[in-house]
C-alpha cells in the first residue's frame, strides 16, 4: 500500500479546538458590531423622538396644518341718520401662494388664457411679491365674474398654489357725492406695507387711502383672527381643528347729512368749486361738497392706469379736494372779520362814516387810486352801509389804519392762514397775508398799499372754503371757535348702541363787546334783506332771518394778456364766493359756496347758498341728537 506524504495539507489533522476558537471571536466581533449598529440606531432614535420631539412634530404640523390668518370686517360708515355711505359686499378673488408654484412665469402666463389679467394686475402682483413671504397668499385678481370663476374651476387641476377665495369688498353706494369726504380703501402696496403693523394687517389686502377711510383707519380696520386647518398631501383643507374669531372694525356716523350733501352738489349744476356747511353751535360738518368729484369705487380694487391718467389730467382736477385743500382769493367776504376787528380794537365806531367818491388814496399819494365797484363811489357810509354794498374805501380805509401787523393778527383769530385742524388728510393751510409771510416767501418789503388790498380780500391772500366756513361759524357764534369736525359717533357691533365721539372743545370768544358783534351782523343782515344789500331778495320767502356776505375776487390781473381776451366773458373773470348762517340772531347753519368762475357773488354763489339753507330747512333735526 502507498502511503500519501506527511507533507500534504489535506492529511493533516485538524486542529478543532483552535478553529472552534476562532469562530467564537468572530462571532462576538459580529455580536458586538451589530450591537454598536442597534444601540446607535436606538440612541439615533431616541434623540429623533425624544430631545428633537417638538420640533419635527411642529414641523409635521405645518405640513399638516395650515394655519391661516382672518382679516376682520372693516367697520361701515353712516351719514348722521344712518344712510349707509361704505359698505362690505361678498365677491370673490384669485389668490396665489408662491411657495407652492413651481414655475409662477409659467403659471401666470397659464392662468391669464383662462381669467384676464390685466398688465396693472400683474405689476400690482409683483410688487406685493416683494413686500411679502413666500408662503403667504397673495391676490392677483378681485370681483371675479360668475363666467370666470366656472372656467376656473373646470381648469383648478392645472393651478397647484392657486385658490378662488371668497372675501368683502369695499363699495361706497352714493358714489361720487361722498369721494372726497369718505375717501375711499385701495390695495396696500409697498410703501403702505413698511407703516402697517405686520401682526395686525396679517391676512388684510385693502387700507383707507384718503378721506375718512384713512384718517379713521385704525378704528375702522379691527383685529384679525386665525384658524387651524388640516391640509393633505396637496394643501387641500381637511377640516378646521381651531378657530379664533377677528374683532370686527367700529362702525362710523358721520356729522354729514346724506340729503343736505345730495342738494348742495345737485345745486352746483356741475359748476368747479365747493362749499361746506357747518353747525356754529358745536362744529359739525352738516355738508361738505367739491365739484367736479370721481367714483371712489374704481380704486378699490386697483384702478387702470388709463383711468387714473384721465382723472389726473383732467383740466378740473376732479381728484382736488376742493373744500380742504383749494385755494380761493376771499374777496369781500374778509370784510365783516375786518369790520369787527375795528370796532374791537378801537379803531372805529359803528356811527363812524368815510366818505366813498369811487377812489382811495394813501396818504401823500396821489397818483395811485384803490377803485370802488361803483363809479362815482357810494358816498359817505357807515359800517352798516359798508358791508351792505360792500363799499371798497370804508375798508381801505380801516385796513390802512390798522396796519399789517394788526390786521394779520386780527384775521388770524378767526383761523385764516392755517389749517382748520378738522378730521381729514390732506388740508391745505392756505395764505393770510403778513410782513414775515412775505419776507420769508420773496424776501421782500412790505408796503402799504399792499396792507389797503389786504382789506378787500385781495392781494397775497389765500383761503381753503372749510377755513372760511370755520370763520363765519365763529361769527355766527359770537365769536366763539368750534373746531369743525365729521365724526360724531362709534359703534362697536351693529347690535351695540352707538357712543357719541369726543368733540374738539371749543375756545372762548374773540369778542370782548356784545354791541361790536351785533353791530357786524346788522350789516350783514342788511346784505341780504336791505334795500342796497349786494345779495337783496336772497331772503325772501325763508322763515328765518339770513346774514351774509358777498364775495367776488378778480381771477387775473387787469394789465395781462388773459384779462384782454375775457373782457367779453364777465362769467371767466371772476371767484365768486358768498357766506351765509341762519337764523340770525341765534345761527344753527352756516354756509359757504365757492365756485371758481363767476359774474359776482350775488349773481352765482348766493343762489346755490340759498338752494342748501332750503335744503337744510327741510332736513333739520336740531342738529343736537347723537344717532
Amino acid at each position: 500500500m502507498r502511503r500519501e506524504p506527511l507533507s500534504d495539507p489535506r492529511n493533516r489533522v485538524r486542529d478543532v479546538e483552535r478553529e472552534t476558537a476562532r469562530f467564537r471571536a468572530r462571532a462576538l466581533a459580529g455580536f458586538l458590531l451589530v450591537a454598536l449598529c442597534l444601540l446607535a440606531l436606538a440612541a439615533r432614535f431616541a434623540w429623533l423622538e425624544i430631545a428633537r420631539h417638538d420640533e419635527f412634530r411642529a414641523r409635521s404640523d405645518q405640513n399638516r396644518i395650515s394655519v391661516r390668518s382672518i382679516p376682520p370686517t372693516r367697520g361701515l360708515i353712516f351719514d348722521r341718520n344712518g344712510v349707509l355711505l361704505a359698505e362690505n359686499t361678498a365677491a370673490f378673488r384669485l389668490e396665489v401662494v408662491p411657495e407652492q408654484v413651481r414655475d409662477l412665469p409659467a403659471t401666470l402666463a397659464a392662468l391669464g388664457e383662462v381669467i384676464a389679467l390685466s398688465d396693472d394686475d400683474l405689476e400690482r402682483f409683483a410688487a406685493l411679491r416683494r413686500s411679502k413671504h413666500p408662503f403667504e397668499s397673495l391676490p392677483l385678481r378681485f370681483k371675479l365674474s360668475e363666467d370666470e370663476i366656472a372656467r376656473f374651476s373646470t381648469e383648478r387641476w392645472r393651478f397647484p398654489g392657486v385658490e378662488i377665495v371668497p372675501y368683502l369688498t369695499r363699495a361706497y353706494p352714493l358714489g361720487e357725492e361722498f369721494a372726497h369726504l369718505v375717501g375711499y380703501v385701495g390695495r396696500i402696496d409697498a410703501a403702505d406695507a413698511t407703516r402697517l403693523d405686520e401682526r395686525r394687517y396679517a391676512g388684510t389686502t385693502h387700507i383707507g387711502k384718503s378721506g375718512i377711510e384713512r384718517q379713521y383707519e385704525s378704528e375702522l380696520h379691527g383685529e384679525p383672527g386665525y384658524e387651524q386647518v388640516e391640509v393633505n398631501v396637496d394643501k387641500r383643507p381637511l377640516r378646521v381643528i381651531q378657530r379664533s374669531a377677528p374683532t370686527p372694525g367700529r362702525n362710523l356716523y358721520l356729522t354729514v347729512d346724506a340729503r343736505l350733501q345730495h342738494a348742495a352738489r345737485e345745486a352746483f349744476a356741475g359748476r368747479a368749486g365747493a362749499a361746506v356747511a357747518l353747525d356754529p353751535r358745536n362744529g359739525e360738518v352738516l355738508a361738505m361738497v367739491s365739484v367736479p368729484s370721481f367714483d371712489p369705487n374704481l380704486f378699490v380694487n386697483g384702478i387702470g392706469r388709463v383711468d387714473y391718467a384721465t382723472l389726473l389730467n383732467a383740466p378740473e382736477r376732479p381728484l382736488l379736494d376742493r373744500a380742504i385743500a383749494g385755494g380761493y382769493t376771499p374777496g369781500s367776504t374778509v370784510k365783516p372779520y375786518l369790520a369787527l376787528g375795528g370796532l374791537e380794537l378801537g379803531l372805529r365806531r359803528p356811527e363812524d362814516t368815510v366818505l366813498s367818491t369811487g377812489e382811495f388814496h394813501l396818504p401823500g399819494d396821489s397818483k395811485r387810486a384803490y377803485r370802488d365797484d361803483k363809479r362815482g363811489g357810494h358816498g359817505r357810509v357807515d359800517l352798516h352801509e359798508a358791508i351792505a354794498q360792500s363799499v371798497n374805501t370804508y375798508f381801505y380805509s380801516l385796513a390802512f389804519d390798522m396796519g399789517i401787523e394788526r390786521f394779520s393778527a386780527w384775521m388770524g383769530k378767526f383761523g385764516f392762514g392755517r389749517p382748520t385742524g378738522i378730521d381729514l388728510i390732506g388740508e391745505s393751510a392756505g395764505v393770510l397775508p403778513s410782513k414775515e409771510w412775505k419776507r420769508g416767501r420773496m424776501n421782500q418789503n412790505w408796503y402799504p398799499g399792499e396792507t389797503v388790498i389786504a382789506g378787500i380780500g385781495q392781494g397775497y391772500w389765500v383761503i381753503t372754503p372749510i377755513q372760511l366756513a370755520q370763520a363765519v361759524a365763529m361769527l355766527a357764534a359770537r365769536g366763539v371757535r368750534h373746531p369743525p369736525h365729521l365724526l360724531r359717533a362709534l359703534q362697536d357691533g351693529i347690535n351695540q348702541d352707538p357712543r357719541p365721539a369726543p368733540t374738539p372743545p371749543a375756545q372762548p370768544s374773540i369778542v370782548r363787546n356784545p354791541a361790536d358783534w351785533t353791530a357786524v351782523e346788522q350789516g350783514m343782515i342788511a346784505v341780504v334783506n336791505g334795500p342796497t344789500g349786494t345779495a337783496r331778495g336772497l331772503g325772501e320767502g325763508f322763515p328765518y332771518v339770513i346774514a351774509g356776505k358777498t364775495g367776488t375776487a378778480e381771477r387775473y390781473s387787469r394789465t395781462d394778456e388773459t384779462w384782454q381776451n375775457i373782457m367779453s366773458v364777465a362769467v371767466e373773470r371772476h371767484q365768486v364766493l358768498f357766506e351765509a348762517f341762519a337764523p340770525a340772531d341765534d345761527a344753527r347753519i352756516a354756509v359757504i359756496v365757492a365756485l371758481e368762475a363767476g359774474h359776482t357773488g350775488a349773481h352765482d354763489a348766493a343762489p346755490i347758498a340759498r338752494r342748501i339753507l332750503d335744503a337744510w330747512l327741510k332736513y333739520d333735526d336740531d342738529g343736537g341728537r347723537a344717532p
